[in-house]
């Protein structure tokens, strides 16, 4: 017995048993520039996460399961052993890690035993994990834990499928080649060696359209619809009637015309017919051929049972499923760990419907035990055995129904957003932040920019409030200290000093007490429980309210406001306060009309605004302009207008004019760069304003005078948040929502791509277990 087959015997011992290893590997906090704030070592339970969203593709492994996203980027979790995760590590992940070292522009993906494979948009075949027979491809027997290129593929591959422990490419000429295992001739080259490059596939009638792999036997779909199999049969897993291997293709007999896919697993092969039937045949023991028995065919049989217009197929193991057109999911065969999604593990010799997934399915995989679904919103969706973390929900329990695919930690409670970046808090009381950090304004001690959330070093737990300035950030905790971060030019951080703080530093001399925090562009405000107001940074226009136009690096109180004030708001230039009386107060600069008092001079003391109903219970301040909301729902805004933020045609307003067109039952505003929105009663969004980026969530880039609803939100949102350019929504869920402007990856998808209508958060789920540790 050779090396291989020893070790062929150790892998499949260690697949099929479930007994595969992992190892863990601490994370070091990095090392921030000041002290450090309280709660730096609170654990957040990965199993708090919600959805990942943007993925197009998806494949199942034998204890992995991997992504692809619509940026062409790769993600895998599950088991990591052989590095099949692809992160450079070989630890096991229950939430999503990027691959690394993959060139851009993946068009599909491959998961097999131990080994994954990524197709690129320039025709080349990247793989990487278990290589012991060579089926990475790269001329070696060597494992690897980031992608390494397969080597001697002719050129224009279209399309890739990995197997137990061997991987085919199509070409794009319709010709099939394979590497890898080929102890049963699963390679198809008319032999029994393993082949660490890739070998042409001998003896195929016609050009290929699909191709398919399962433990040790491989399918291809031809042109004019038959198919043809090749490696092992001891189970009659290659149709052709007998039970013998083949090292070169035979027809499968007895299919109807007109097969459309095909679909290989462990030792058992389906069809899909083009009338939306699907025929099995091979293993049949745990009743994967779903044709109500439990012994094998040779040929195939039909599936009973199925509802009509089935769409799309996939093996794994021992189980079946297939998609409907209506989205529904069927599945069937074994069934211990809950891999058929029905909510018990009861094995099935016919089809059962999986419960609890929501609607719009576009896709399936089925690994060894377990089963993905593709959302048409570019969730994932996971149910079956999780011993290694491969339903990617953070957790290592099997589950017998649908469990989304782990990102964003869920439970925000509360978002902010600055000029380009935007920040969440999480029901831990913890703070991730996302998009633009040339600043330092992200807080997670680098200046790098990042278009999935971080987390603020040293800010795990204990935060109240948050708030987002031009270019720096704040949090007040539940003690009613105040920490902040990033650009601090102008002392807007009240540290005392003017140095930049990519990680939180304390606000020095603020009074105890604080309830509330502003965050305006290079100045920031806290309200204290006595109804005082506090402010410091730039003061070149008055903002902080203190009779003078001075700088301040440390807090000083605004003077001459009345008592009682109960919320305050930091626009660009200006800041504003509402009293418990619902009159409103403003204060800096005055250039639009923007404090409100009918003229257009600067104040560095506040002024009343002037004009407005009675019972104002928010205010809101953007880009030279303010708004306030009424107890009757109505809102009134003034100062600049050319955008139409004002929504009554003209120029600027220096004393308030009612918004016309919004709802009854606004219950939230928010005031961006030249555009405002307005939460109502019924959980909608309504937006009006400058909109070049998409930032009314519409669908255009055209700017609006009356308020348009946002599109494509889900219900129920709690909060919303206006940056410069861009607009999130919180929802009841606990999820967030953003559209507009992403240039510095300002909307959390993920992508640089500008959103006219709202895309859900997502991270690179190897955020880490302990917070506030950095985990990229």
């Amino acid at each position: 017995m050779n090396h291989r087959t020893i070790l062929r015997w150790l892998l499949v011992v260690s697949v099929v048993g479930g007994i595969l290893w992992s190892t863990q590997t601490g994370h070091t906090a990095p090392t921030p520039t000041t002290t450090e704030p309280p709660s730096t070592a609170t654990r957040l339970h990965t199993s708090s996460f919600s959805p990942l969203q943007g993925v197009t593709a998806i494949a199942a492994g034998g204890g992995h399961t991997c992504a692809r996203t619509s940026s062409g980027g790769v993600w895998c979790w599950g088991g990591n052993d052989f590095g099949r995760l692809g992160d450079g590590s070989y630890t096991d992940s229950s939430t999503p890690v990027a691959v690394s070292g993959l060139p851009s522009g993946v068009t599909a993906i491959a998961a097999g035993g131990a080994h994954t494979c990524a197709l690129t948009s320039s025709g080349e075949v990247w793989c990487w994990g278990s290589n012991f027979y060579g089926q990475l491809g790269d001329g070696s027997y060597t494992t690897r834990s980031t992608p390494v290129a397969v080597s001697g593929l002719p050129s224009g591959v279209t399309a890739i499928a990995a197997g137990g422990w061997h991987t085919c490419a199509r070409t794009s000429s319709g010709g099939v080649w394979c590497w890898g295992g080929n102890y049963r001739g699963q390679l198809g080259d008319g032999t029994t060696t393993d082949r660490s490059t890739p070998v042409a596939v001998s003896g195929l009638p016609s050009e290929v359209t699909a191709i398919a792999a399962g433990d040790a036997h491989t399918c291809a779909r031809m042109s004019s619809g038959e198919v043809w199999c090749w490696g092992g049969n001891n189970y009659g897993q290659l149709g052709d009637g007998s039970y013998t291997d083949s090292s070169t293709p035979v027809a499968v007999s007895g299919l109807p015309s007109g097969v459309t896919a095909i679909a290989a697993g462990g030792v058992h092969t389906c069809a899909l017919t083009g009338s939306g039937g699907v025929r099995c045949w091979g293993a049949n023991y745990s009743g994967q051929l779903g044709n109500g028995l439990t012994f094998g065919r040779s040929t195939p049989g039909a599936v009973s049972g199925l509802p009509s217009g089935v769409t799309a197929i996939a093996a794994g193991d021992y189980h079946t499923c297939a998609l409907t057109g209506s989205g529904g999911v069927w599945c069937w065969g074994g069934n211990y760990s809950g891999q058929l999604g029905d909510g018990t593990t009861t094995a099935r010799s016919t089809p059962v419907a999986v419960s609890g997934l929501p609607s719009g399915v576009e896709t399936i995989a089925a690994g060894d035990y377990h089963t993905c679904a593709l959302m048409s919103s570019g969730g994932v969706r996971c149910w079956g055995h999780n011993d290694r973390g491969q339903l990617g929900d953070g957790t290592t329990t099997a589950r017998s129904t649908p469990v989304a695919v782990s990102g964003l930690p869920s439970g925000v409670t509360a978002i902010a957003a600055g000029r380009l970046h935007t920040c969440a808090r999480t029901s831990s009381g913890g703070v991730w932040c996302w998009g633009d950090n040339s600043d330092g304004q992200l807080g997670d001690g680098s200046f790098t920019d990042s278009s999935t959330p971080v987390a603020v070093s040293g800010l795990a737990s204990g935060v109240e409030t948050i708030a987002a300035g031009g270019w720096h950030t704040c949090a007040l905790t539940g003690s009613g200290g105040v920490w902040c971060w990033g650009r601090n030019n102008s002392g807007q951080l009240g540290d005392g000093s003017t140095i930049y703080h990519i990680t939180p530093v304390a606000v020095s001399g603020l009074p105890s007490g604080v309830t509330a925090i502003a965050a305006g562009g290079v100045h920031t405000c806290a309200l204290t429980g006595s109804g005082g107001v506090w402010c410091w940074g730039g003061n070149f226009a008055g903002q902080l309210g203190d009779g003078t136009t001075t700088d301040r690096s440390t807090p000083v109180a605004v003077s001459g406001l009345p008592s009682g004030v109960t919320a305050i708001a930091a626009g660009d230039i200006h800041t504003c306060a509402l009293t418990g009386s619902g009159g409103v107060w403003c204060w800096g600069g005055n250039d639009f009309g923007q404090l409100g008092d009918g003229t257009t001079t600067n104040r560095s003391t506040p002024v009343a605004v002037s004009g407005l109903p009675s019972g104002v219970t928010a205010i809101a301040a953007g880009l030279r302009y303010t708004c306030a909301l009424t107890g009757s729902g109505g809102v009134w805004c003034w100062g600049y207008n050319l955008s139409g933020q004002l929504d009554d045609g003209t120029t600027s307003r220096s004393t308030p004019v009612a918004v016309s067109g919004l709802p009854s039952g606004v219950t939230a505003i928010a005031a961006g760069g030249w555009y405002t929105c307005a939460r109502t009663s019924s959980g909608g969004v309504r937006c009006w304003g400058a909109n070049g980026s998409g930032q009314l969530g519409d669908g255009t880039t055209t700017k609006r005078s009356t308020p348009v609803a946002v599109s494509g939100l889900p219900s129920g949102v709690t909060a919303i948040a206006a940056g410069g350019e861009h607009t999130c929504a919180l929802m009841s869920s606990g999820g967030v929502w953003c559209w507009g402007r992403n240039d510095s990856g300002q909307l959390g998808d993920g992508r640089p791509l500008y959103r006219t209508t709202p895309v859900d958060v997502v991270t690179s789920a190897s955020w880490g277990v302990y917070l506030p540790m950095i985990v990229r």
